[in-house]
């Protein structure tokens, strides 16, 4: 899991606050959710031709920057597995010399085909997430190749409920911090295969699912991916590129991601707790085969 207490120190930042409690003024440190730019670059092309082109900037908890990048190029459709990645280079340098962390080039194996003036052109950008989704749904159903199949994968109510206290278990820089999102994967018995958190709920995913790419375990078949916040169309996108059959959601579902989980065959969960949820597409995979 990743939760080692250096990689904690990384997420987090110490500051002397002023906090005001029963009436009276107390100075004293408090632990902030580190958020910091992150750009992702592609290198892309038949040799001696090869393009570098910036893709993407987001804001984002430092740590796992290269899985973010490969969940991200996934989700967008820019590569299918770890064999479209040649390679990650830290790109970029500080004032002092040293190499820029908040810069990644990923250079895409030549037989990528890479379409930069296309791509950019359905990219739109938002306050909370930076570069995020596509401009239309037209422009997803072009992206995303086909439905998630996983007829076998049954999944008892008791598991969905379990689900979202488990994945606190493993938001170890929300407890310090209150201030990140997580997202969790998990099997069909609610046993945690991963998690990851950052503070912003996409890239949270994009680090998940980035790192099953690049160990060669997409598509997710038979797994469920976890989530602490909502439920938003681009999420839903997500997981549906990387072959995720069921996700579920701590908050609220916008219809967007209703509508898309049902159109590509994902089982949709949202105000999960540990007594009730909702379902609100393709119910059949929770309880017992009916």
């Amino acid at each position: 899991m990743n939760d080692s207490s250096d990689s904690l120190e990384e997420r987090r930042r110490i500051r002397e606050i002023v906090r005001f409690s029963d009436g009276q003024f107390v100075t004293e440190n408090d632990s902030l959710a580190t958020e910091e730019p992150f750009e992702i670059r592609v290198v892309f092309g038949k040799a001696p031709k090869r393009k570098d082109r910036s893709l993407s900037i987001t804001m984002r908890t430092p740590g796992h920057d290269q899985e973010l990048a490969a969940g991200f190029l996934l989700g967008e459709g820019i590569v299918n597995s770890s064999d479209d990645i040649d390679l990650f280079e830290v790109t970029g340098s500080k004032a002092d010399g040293s190499k820029e962390t908040n810069q990644l080039c990923v250079h895409l194996a030549e037989h990528v085909a890479f379409d930069f003036g296309s791509l950019q052109r359905n990219f739109y950008t938002t306050s909370s997430c930076g570069i995020c989704g596509r401009a239309s749904l037209e422009a997803v159903r072009s992206q995303l190749k086909e439905s998630v199949s996983s007829e076998e994968m049954f999944v008892s109510p008791a598991v969905i409920c379990s689900l979202p206290d488990s994945l606190r278990q493993y938001q170890s820089t929300f407890e310090a911090t209150g201030g990140l999102h997580a997202a969790g994967l998990f099997d069909r018995s609610g046993a945690v295969i991963d998690s990851y958190e950052d503070v912003g709920r996409h890239n949270a995913l994009d680090k998940l699912i980035g790192s099953q790419l690049l160990s060669k375990s997409v598509p997710l078949s038979n797994r469920i991916v976890v989530v602490s916040g909502r439920a938003s169309f681009e999420l839903v996108q997500k997981v549906i590129s990387a072959g995720v059959p069921m996700l579920v959601a701590v908050g609220a579902p916008s219809s967007l991601a209703a509508d898309l989980a049902h159109e590509f065959g994902v089982t949709l969960v949202g105000f999960a707790s540990a007594k009730r949820f909702n379902v609100y597409s393709h119910a059949q995979r929770i309880g017992p085969k009916r």
